[in-house]
């Protein structure tokens, strides 16, 4: 789509700095909405928080026009204010999301599977898809073990984790067209995050190449301390792996090698089990 570089004049009469908007040639075209939407898309996994100065810099606006706009998304719940006086995106935000992922079916066709799953076997489970260089969960049913809680880590429909340092991250990033998943490696940073956070870009591409080929992704207190989990594909209609499913347990509750025998095949067999009511066939 055609797109030209424009500058907006401020009611404070302040100049706003060059920036880019789609050439709709649509006079009901709403600017006003559009820096809306460009303030929440400031907010990123790698900047929750933002102050009015970080967004009106990022957006070449000025800052009573960023405040502004700020404050009309706080007061319809899109954005929160902390103590600090600075903004992060509010629950609104995460029910649009949900409502996205439910429109698409994974929620409903995911939920449960994945609570008899959970009732199953005792361990935490959840469902989650790329996004970016994050997953982001759209469903996750807790486990009710004793002591489990500790590895909960606030994990809810909505959170967002690293791709690189979690199962089910580096299961969908395995299995991305190679251009894709190139093109993400290189805009990843690998932060350490647990003991054994794969840190190495060749490491992590020798560990993905190992996922594709067994199409079972495990998490070695690579995310936390006393964490590990497993991961397991679901699939569309067309057999492209569109999610992931889990199953998280404790160090001291379950051994890696128990977590993935004994248990590997149950998270398997639920995976397939959404793939199926999503429509894929399981000998296509």
């Amino acid at each position: 789509m055609p797109r030209t570089r424009v500058i907006a004049p401020q009611a404070d009469g302040a100049q706003e700095s060059t920036r880019t908007v789609p050439n709709l040639r649509e006079p009901r075209y709403s600017q006003s909405l559009e820096r809306g939407l460009a303030i929440l898309s400031c907010f990123t996994a790698e900047r929750p928080t933002m102050g009015i100065a970080d967004i009106a810099d990022e957006l070449g606006m000025s800052r009573s026009t960023t405040h502004r706009y700020t404050i009309t998304l706080v007061a319809l719940g899109y954005l929160e204010q902390g103590p600090s006086r600075k903004y992060r995106l509010g629950m609104r935000v995460t029910d649009l999301g949900m409502a996205v992922l439910n429109s698409i079916g994974l929620r409903e066709h995911s939920h449960p599977p994945l609570a008899e799953l959970r009732d199953r076997c005792g361990y935490s489970v959840g469902l989650c898809i790329l996004d970016g260089v994050n997953i982001l969960y759209v469903d996750r049913a807790r486990s009710f073990r004793p002591g489990q809680s500790k590895l909960e880590l606030s994990l809810h429909p909505g959170s967002r984790l690293p791709a690189h340092c979690t199962a089910m991250g580096k299961l969908l990033l395995a299995n991305l067209a190679e251009s894709e998943r190139e093109g993400l490696l290189a805009e990843l940073t690998q932060t350490k995050h647990g003991p054994n956070t794969i840190t190495s870009k060749r490491a992590l591409r020798e560990e993905l190449q190992r996922v594709r080929e067994e199409q079972l992704a495990t998490n070695d207190e690579e995310l936390a301390a006393g964490l590990h989990a497993i991961a397991a594909p679901v699939r569309d209609s067309t057999g492209v792996v569109v999610a992931a499913a889990s199953m998280s347990a404790h160090t001291s509750a379950i051994s890696s090698s128990e977590l993935i025998d004994a248990l590997g095949p149950y998270l398997i067999s639920t995976a397939d089990s959404i793939s199926s009511a999503l429509g894929y066939d399981q000998e296509q």
